[in-house]
């Protein structure tokens, strides 16, 4: 199991790597503009977020767990800092796909909220969390293997998740969904990933 995750991993990796490659290749001969290039590579600022979800992220720059904290941290570093994110944060432990997040170099993740795992039940989640084989896939099902902004959601309209599964893009602001789960709070920065913290737990 750890060698394939190690697998996923890297592929994830290239996979990231290439697109950025791309997608500056594109923005230096195509498009001059320094607001052009951001746009491309998804990479956001924290006064990018948006959504009523923010409001529960501290809000002292101090605390680890604020916008500010969490983008000098990867992303399961961040995300573990973050009160909205625990439930998300022990499952990413029980699978072991810690040290996998954080390598990677530019990544989208939708994170669940505490309350999309409390809408599952502590058995469900418990059962989840005992079983990583049935649960890796669920949380690969969560990310992207490359940097979006919610501009860049709403063009993509579709994107692919690290399970090969796709996901639906819809709305725009702070109506924006993915496979109909609402974005609680978008474009969080971190080091590694932008994240966009959502109101469902995405099943592929």
């Amino acid at each position: 199991m750890r060698k394939t995750l190690a697998v996923l991993g890297a592929l994830a990796a290239l996979t990231a790597c290439s697109s950025n490659d791309m997608a500056s290749t594109t923005s230096s001969a195509n498009t001059p503009s320094t607001t052009m290039s951001k746009a491309a590579d998804g990479v956001t600022k924290t006064t990018d977020v948006f959504g009523p979800g923010c409001a529960g992220v501290p809000q002292d720059p101090a605390d680890k767990g604020s916008l500010q904290g969490m983008a000098m941290d990867p992303v399961a570093t961040a995300a573990s800092n973050n009160p909205l994110l625990t439930k998300l944060v022990a499952a990413v432990k029980a699978t072991n796909l810690v040290d996998t997040l954080n390598s990677q170099e530019a990544i989208t993740v939708f994170a669940p909220a505490d309350p999309a795992f409390a809408a599952l039940g502590d058995a469900k989640f418990a059962e989840l969390a005992g079983n990583p084989a049935q649960l890796t896939p669920i949380l690969q099902y969560h990310v992207v293997g490359k940097r979006y902004d919610a501009k860049g959601l709403e063009q993509a309209g579709t994107v692919k998740a690290l399970n090969g599964g796709e996901l639906k893009i819809a709305g725009s602001g702070d109506n924006l969904t993915v496979n109909g789960a609402p974005v609680l709070c978008g474009n969080i920065p971190t080091k590694n990933a932008t994240v966009f913290v959502i109101g469902k737990v995405l099943t592929p």
